[in-house]
């Protein structure tokens, strides 16, 4: 597969002009992007085919004055022409990587329980998940 993995700083900006369908939720909003590039402990890897970003995984550094640092991946997204060809695991070796250039000694992620594809796509690196509840509200 011809797809070039990077990380991307604000100075990547620019790749985000071309994005193929369903790699992210929404569409990119540049004043938002530029906060999340610029925010520390903010890490991002696109994955990039003939100039378009057809991958993504974003993720945070968590640090806690008690606890091991650890890396939360918060979103994984493969544009649906390139699904189950791998992209997604190698993106996420990346980034496991990459935290641990960083310092961080764990690595969490959380899904949907009906989302069989992100279930299976991350029960290699982290085995068997279990149940938690998460609450969310606007602020």
């Amino acid at each position: 597969m011809d797809v070039e993995i990077r990380r991307v700083t604000a100075a990547d900006m620019a790749l985000f002009g071309r994005v193929d369908e369903d790699v992210f939720d929404e569409p990119v909003d540049p004043a938002r992007l530029s906060a999340y590039l610029t925010s520390p402990g903010h890490l991002m890897l696109v994955g990039l085919r003939q100039g378009v970003v057809v991958a993504q995984v974003a993720a945070v550094i968590h640090r806690h004055p008690d606890k091991k640092t650890e890396l939360y991946i918060d979103e994984v997204a493969v544009a649906p022409a390139l699904q189950r060809q791998g992209l997604a695991r190698r993106m996420l070796a990346d980034m496991f990587a990459w935290g641990r250039e960083l310092g961080c000694e764990e690595v969490w992620v959380g899904t949907e329980l009906e989302n069989e594809p992100a279930r299976a796509l991350y029960e290699r690196p982290f085995g068997p998940g279990g149940v938690f509840v998460m609450y969310a509200s606007l602020l």
